[in-house]
């Protein structure tokens, strides 16, 4: 299954939030295959349009047939092991890809939330997107590991 984030807003180059996004995605796509997810590809859209817009980008970069993921703050609290399960579920249910949609400063227009497969929350606080984006990041190098058994998500 493919795993592709989708955000609102451009990392800086060389910035080390940059740094730590493609850290952990390597990662992640090293070890991947080995659990049956590929890609790991960020697609950065322009901000400063209204959430409604915003959402209606994120959504026609979707790949068809995607699961869809989108980081709310209105969205579930889950831990580690539960979102690797979930991935892992989707994968064995032959989901070709995942897509995890990251908004703007005003978060996602209706279009985005509604019909999600996920809405999740990384908590009751307000992330500014370049954190979120790394912490998805290690997230889903984190499910990699889970899924193959490493011991990495107990550290």
């Amino acid at each position: 299954m493919r795993i592709d984030i989708l955000a609102v807003g451009r990392l800086k180059a060389r910035s080390g939030e940059q740094d730590l996004v493609a850290r952990y995605l390597d990662r992640a796509g090293a070890g991947g295959r080995a659990v049956g997810l590929t890609g790991f590809d960020v697609s950065e859209l322009a901000d400063g349009k209204s959430s409604d817009a915003e959402a209606e980008a994120l959504l026609a970069r979707l790949k068809p047939g995607s699961r869809r993921v989108v980081l709310d703050e209105r969205g579930r609290t889950i831990s580690s092991e539960t979102f690797a399960g979930i991935l892992g579920d989707w994968r064995d249910q032959g989901a070709t890809a995942t897509a995890f949609l990251i908004g703007g400063a005003d978060g996602h227009g209706a279009a985005a939330r509604d019909g999600a497969d996920l809405l999740l929350s990384f908590g009751a606080m307000t992330w500014p997107h370049q954190l979120v984006r790394a912490m998805l990041a290690e997230q889903l190098y984190r499910s990699v590991t889970i899924l193959s058994g490493h011991p990495y998500h107990r550290a």
